[in-house]
C-alpha cells in the first residue's frame, strides 16, 4: 500500500522592523478596531455627556418615551462628530495623512493619535478623578517615576477617569435643567390642592406647561448649545 504523501505546511512569518507591522497584523488590527469602533467612540469622545443630558432631560420634561432613543442618539452622534471636528482634523493632519503618505512607521502613528485623544481628554477630565484612579492602580515604583506630566498618563488610567469626569459633568447639567421643570410642578400641584382637586395626578395637568415653556425658550437650542460650549 503506498504511503500517503506527506502535506507541508507552508511557513508563516510575523515581521515588525523599523516600527512597521506585517501586513496580516495590520489586517488583524483594522478588524479589530472595526469591530470595537462603538465602544471607541463612546470611551473616548463626548458621547457620553451629551447622550446621558439628552436622555435625562426628557424625564425632567414628562415624557421618558419622546423623543424616541433613535433619535437621541443620532443627535448625540452628530453633535459628537462636530465637538470632536477639531480632534478628528488634527489626527488627520498629523497622524493620518502622513501614515498614508508611508511618511511615518505604524508605531509612530498610534504613537500621534493617542497623544492627540490624550489631550483632548485631559482637558476635559477633572484632577481629583485622575487622583483616584492612581491610587486604585496597580503601578510600579517604575512607571509612577516616569509619569511626570498629564501626557505621561496611561491610557489605561485616563480612560475611565474621563468616562467618570463625564459622566459628573452630565449630571451636573442635568440638575440645572431639571430646576425649572419641578418649578413647574411644584406650582401646578400647589393649585391643584388648594382646590381640592387631588384625584388628577399634577404631572398631566402640568406636562403641557412645560414642554410650552421650553419650546418657548428655545429649549433644544439651548441645551445643544450648552452642550457644546462645555468643551470649548
Amino acid at each position: 500500500m503506498a504511503l500517503a504523501q506527506e502535506r507541508v505546511i507552508p511557513p508563516v512569518e510575523l515581521r515588525i522592523g523599523e516600527g512597521n507591522l506585517d501586513t496580516a497584523i495590520r489586517l488583524l488590527l483594522l478588524l479589530t478596531v472595526l469591530s470595537l469602533a462603538p465602544s471607541i467612540l463612546i470611551m473616548t469622545t463626548s458621547f457620553i455627556r451629551i447622550v446621558v443630558v439628552l436622555s435625562v432631560l426628557r424625564q425632567a420634561i414628562g415624557v421618558p418615551q419622546v423623543p424616541p432613543n433613535q433619535v437621541i442618539v443620532s443627535l448625540a452622534l452628530f453633535l459628537t462628530f462636530f465637538i470632536m471636528k477639531p480632534v478628528f482634523d488634527e489626527v488627520n493632519a498629523s497622524a493620518l495623512q502622513p501614515y498614508m503618505r508611508e511618511e511615518i512607521s505604524d508605531r509612530e502613528f498610534f504613537d500621534r493619535v493617542s497623544a492627540v485623544l490624550k489631550g483632548f481628554m485631559i482637558e476635559q477630565t477633572r484632577k481629583d478623578t485622575v487622583e483616584v484612579f492612581f491610587e486604585v492602580a496597580d503601578l510600579s515604583e517604575e512607571k509612577k517615576e516616569n509619569i511626570r506630566s498629564a501626557e505621561d498618563i496611561p491610557m489605561s488610567i485616563l480612560i475611565p477617569a474621563f468616562m467618570v469626569s463625564e459622566l459628573t459633568t452630565a449630571f451636573e447639567i442635568v440638575f440645572l435643567l431639571y430646576i425649572p421643570f419641578l418649578i413647574v410642578d411644584l406650582v401646578v400641584a400647589s393649585i391643584l390642592i388648594s382646590m381640592g382637586i387631588i384625584m388628577i395626578p399634577p404631572q398631566i395637568i402640568s406636562l403641557p406647561f412645560k414642554i410650552m415653556l421650553f419650546v418657548l425658550a428655545n429649549g433644544w437650542e439651548l441645551v445643544v448649545l450648552s452642550l457644546v460650549r462645555s468643551y470649548q
